[in-house]
């Protein structure tokens, strides 16, 4: 776990300031700063005045992450002598609360966390003790008491009193004493199946072949001597899986491959050597029976055996028909289900408009309801190990919104390609590897404490499901406001998480992580402030990115705005302070990629405000986010921080 500051702030408020308690709090000191950051010390209110027991002197600064890529598309309505769109002014005359930045922000990097090969966890053989009310593990802040015939422990996070027999502790293989350390990897001994084959997983081509993708675009300009050159989509497509196919061979020839297309109908070549299986009609709107198939199709050949009659397969195919792709999504995915680890790439350059969890308005009729469906077959492929890509072309609204949920889920790539792209696209798909299957994070603060935008109380469960290398999620933490006398009163406050999963080889792990954090205290009378060098810019970086994405596409759009003000306000706090014209200059371009970032979050509220009047039926609340917008919204989601000359980047996943 890793913090953004080196303190809690107890008396954060997810509405802090009116506009005249921000005019009176700026101007009471001259020293201070709106969002709580101060250059020396004052006697007045703050709403960052933490009374911490010592000042965190500044550390190095952080480079701030790149811009992300632009892809949303500006109108071309806007003449180039108009000078660039305003900021989104940060409070207005209205009255509106002012939102102040939460500091109090955890990252947990469990692409790390996952691999149990690497690290200082310290592992267990003996079982973990929970608490009977909160689900807690007795750790190393415990602080249990041991009788003639039985233990108790007065839980830090919820204050139960357990008591717990001693005969049934030994004879359960419990630890008798808090466990030493940390960090506690628990390992479970009793699995469910033997080790399975890495190169057993099966990576299912799923390719679109509807009229669209006769499409054609220039690969090679024309002169004097000759005519430019032109190719479809499909031929593009073919092209790149030819080259995939051969790339198989070579690095990993034991693997198998399987292909499936859809346009009126959706048909399964499997590896290329039996009969295709043809889902078309009634079967196209029927779950369970194209589920049903797909887990019963075998594909028991691999690249090196079937390479020639798969290719032979790609070279025929021809573009014709509609877009069926959520029958095809749904029996590609059941293919892969029965081998974890298994992928799923589909491309695609229109919407579904045919059979289950069809988008397109002018077929649907307002019957099917794709949201519901696309989310019910991500949490299916995630639950089965399975990841999926998804990849769109270019200069098409294909809902990428609706569809990437089964990218944004199961941990697989989402991406706007075109012909000269596809291929390496395809490729990078192919190796990312997952990690870990059936991923639970559980994250426990003191009661009295609360995540805000995840759950009203001091016990969070997020389900994570498939995890590659890289993944990172950040959450929120508050005190309640009738706790911050409390709290304040309080040295230090415990944090644990506990990580439940499956490895590659199915092994059953739960890590431990258990971490005390230093408080507030009221004993003090000369307040001290949030220090710039005690926050980890990196941490509120990738959480803003990652809160406003995913408000986005709940389609809380204002909401990420006023987040992505504050993480304005915050970061134009720290460069008031200009520790150095160089630190000036890596602030002032954290402001402009925030700004950018709000922009595009703009211009998607735009658009929904536009398609306000069309028909009732499209309720999705991301109906209106376009392809490109989709793209940098899910890329938001995907904000990371890595390690770069021994400093913290937060950047966005291409």
């Amino acid at each position: 776990m890793e913090f953004a500051c080196s303190h809690v702030v107890c008396n954060w408020r997810s509405e802090s300031l009116t506009e005249d308690e921000a005019k009176v709090t700026n101007q009471g000191s001259a020293s201070t700063l709106p969002c709580g950051l101060s250059r020396a010390q004052s006697v007045s209110d703050h709403p960052y005045d933490n009374r911490v027991t010592f000042i965190q002197k500044p550390a190095p600064s952080l480079v701030p992450p790149p811009v992300p890529p632009r892809n949303i598309q500006q109108r071309k309505s806007l003449s180039r002598s108009r000078p660039p769109p305003l900021p989104p002014r940060g409070l207005e005359n209205n009255g509106e609360t002012r939102l102040k930045a939460n500091v109090n922000v955890v990252s947990l990097k469990v692409g790390s966390l996952v691999d149990i090969t690497k690290g200082s966890a310290i592992q267990s053989s003996q079982k973990p003790v929970h608490c009977g009310k909160c689900n807690a593990v007795m750790s190393s802040a415990s602080s249990p008491e041991t009788h003639q015939t039985t233990i108790m422990w007065n839980c830090e996070f919820c204050g139960k009193e357990n008591v717990y027999s001693l005969t049934a502790l030994k004879a359960g293989r419990f630890p008798l004493r808090s466990p030493p350390g940390r960090d506690i990897l628990y390992m479970d001994d009793n699995e469910d199946t033997d080790y399975e084959n890495l190169d057993d997983m099966l990576i299912v081509l799923c390719v679109d072949i509807s009229g669209s993708m006769s499409v054609t675009s220039e690969i090679s300009p024309g002169n004097s001597m000759r005519s430019p050159t032109y190719i479809s989509r499909l031929q593009g497509v073919q092209e790149a899986l030819q080259m995939v196919l051969s790339s198989l061979q070579k690095t990993s020839p034991h693997r198998r491959v399987a292909l499936v297309t859809f346009n009126n109908e959706v048909t399964v070549y499997g590896d290329g050597t039996g009969v295709p299986l043809s889902l078309r009609d009634w079967a196209l709107v029927d779950y369970d029976y194209v589920k049903k198939e797909g887990e019963n199709y075998s594909t028991p050949h691999c690249i090196a055996e079937t390479i020639q009659p798969l290719t032979q397969k790609i070279k025929e195919l021809r573009e014709h028909g509609a877009t069926a792709l959520g029958p095809a999504a749904l029996v590609s995915v059941a293919m892969a289900s029965q081998f974890t680890g298994s992928k799923v790439i589909i491309c695609t350059d229109g919407q579904a408009n045919i059979g289950l969890g069809q988008l397109d308005q002018e077929y649907s009729h307002c019957s099917a309801p794709s949201p519901y469906f696309y989310n019910q077959l991500a949490h299916y492929a995630a639950e089965k190990g399975v990841i999926v890509s998804v990849m769109t072309f270019e200069g098409e609204d294909c809902r990428l919104a609706e569809v990437g949920r089964l990218a944004d889920h199961t941990g697989g790539r989402i991406n706007i390609v075109n012909i000269g792209t596809v291929a390496t696209e395809i490729q990078s798909a192919i190796a990312d590897n997952v990690l870990a299957t059936s991923v639970m994070a559980t994250l426990l603060a003191p009661d009295g404490m609360y995540f805000p935008y995840e759950e009203d109380n001091h016990r969070l469960v997020r389900e994570i499901g498939n995890v590659t290398d890289g993944v990172e999620i950040t959450f929120q933490f508050a005190v309640r406001p009738e706790k911050v006398e409390i709290f304040q009163q309080r040295d230090r406050v415990p944090f644990q998480l506990q990580l439940s999963f499956r490895t590659r080889e199915l092994q059953k792990v739960m890590r431990v992580i258990t971490q005390q954090k230093r408080v507030t205290t009221s004993r003090l009378t000369q307040p001290c402030w949030v220090w710039a060098g005690s926050l980890n810019m990196s941490v509120l970086g990738v959480h803003c990115a990652q809160l406003c994405a995913r408000l986005t596409m709940e389609g809380r759009v204002q909401e990420a705005q006023r987040q992505l003000r504050a993480q304005q306000d915050l970061l134009r706090d720290i460069s008031q302070q200009k520790p150095s014209p160089k630190e000036e200059s890596i602030y002032g371009n954290w402001i402009s990629t925030m700004s950018m970032i709000c922009e595009d979050i703009n211009t998607a509220n735009q658009n929904t405000t536009e398609t306000e009047t069309q028909p009732a039926c499209r309720t999705s609340s991301t109906a209106s986010i376009s392809d490109a917008a989709a793209k940098v919204v899910y890329q938001m989601k995907r904000a990371k921080s890595v390690n770069g000359k021994g400093q913290r980047v937060a950047m966005l996943e291409n």
